[in-house]
């Protein structure tokens, strides 16, 4: 599949850290998705996708025009149609919230139709895109859709969580949620009730995912893996600990996560291609 992406400029790029377009036919439909730190929309312009949870006990869904994701704390799968025309939209795990008024509780571990907050966008959208308009205008598109619905005042306690989700983000989880409490000047209990009613997950979850998003990355299966130094240098400091983790996001076991991304090579080409694996 041809991928186009672009970083939004200010304010957006707050709360985005990209928006991206997939044209053409995926080399691999199924498609398995450990849980990573961003939040999710994409607008399918092509034919419908399936989607289901790790949890069976969560019936498989079939969307056709787009759907909201928040962040997700265990793996998921997706299914390509044939022919994919879709556009995304990877958000900050707290980024979604000056969008739209499904509350980030509501959308942890769940995906949502878009047409419950965002019908008329996505129909303009559409109209506009029709079935020929180039990746690069309709991301455009997208992006001054984005820029017309952004909220012009933040809901409460979203600067608080900005400031203290950069500081994970850039720690790849490393700080304790107790300094980063105390840097930022509020109670634990403070801290974690806005996490949670902005990112549906607490800081300590959070910092879970960013320290995982930070191994699964830095995995090059083309050479030989050393798989203590990764998960060390992850922040990883328990081998058994690292191998129940790595079982309960993936599905697999590092041996056989290695295995295969090895028999399914991936050249990445953008953001999407950092978690996602071929499903079996």
């Amino acid at each position: 599949m041809e991928y186009v992406g672009r970083a939004p400029a200010a304010p957006l790029d707050r709360f985005i850290d990209d928006i991206y377009c997939l044209t053409g036919r995926p080399s691999h439909r199924l498609m398995r998705v450990p849980p990573m730190p961003s939040a999710h929309l994409f607008l399918h312009l092509g034919g419908p996708v399936r989607l289901w949870d790790s949890d069976r006990s969560v019936a498989p869904e079939v969307l056709t025009d787009g759907w909201f994701m928040g962040v997700w704390t265990r793996r998921f799968f997706f299914e390509y149609p044939n022919w994919v025309r879709l556009v995304g939209v990877h958000f900050k795990p707290w980024g979604m919230a000056p969008f739209t008024s499904v509350s980030a509780a509501d959308l942890r571990n769940r995906w949502v139709p878009v047409d419950a907050a965002w019908q008329r966008a996505v129909n303009r959208i559409r109209d506009r895109a029709g079935d020929v308009a180039p990746a690069t205008a309709t991301l455009r598109m997208v992006e001054e859709e984005l820029r017309s619905l952004l909220a012009d005042t933040p809901p409460r306690g979203l600067d608080l969580v900005q400031h203290a989700g950069a500081v994970l983000e850039a720690s790849h989880g490393a700080v304790p949620v107790g300094l980063l409490a105390e840097r930022a000047g509020v109670s634990g209990n403070h801290l974690a009730g806005m996490f949670k009613a902005h990112t549906g997950v607490t800081p300590k979850r959070m910092a879970r995912i960013y320290r995982f998003a930070r191994l699964i990355v830095s995995v090059d299966a083309l050479h030989p893996v050393d798989w203590s130094e990764l998960a060390q240098t992850a922040g990883y400091f328990d081998h058994a600990h690292f191998s129940r983790e790595f079982k309960e996001f993936t599905g697999y076991t590092p041996t056989d996560y290695l295995a295969l991304r090895r028999r399914f090579p991936v050249e990445p080409q953008g953001p999407q291609d950092l978690g996602p694996m071929p499903g079996d």
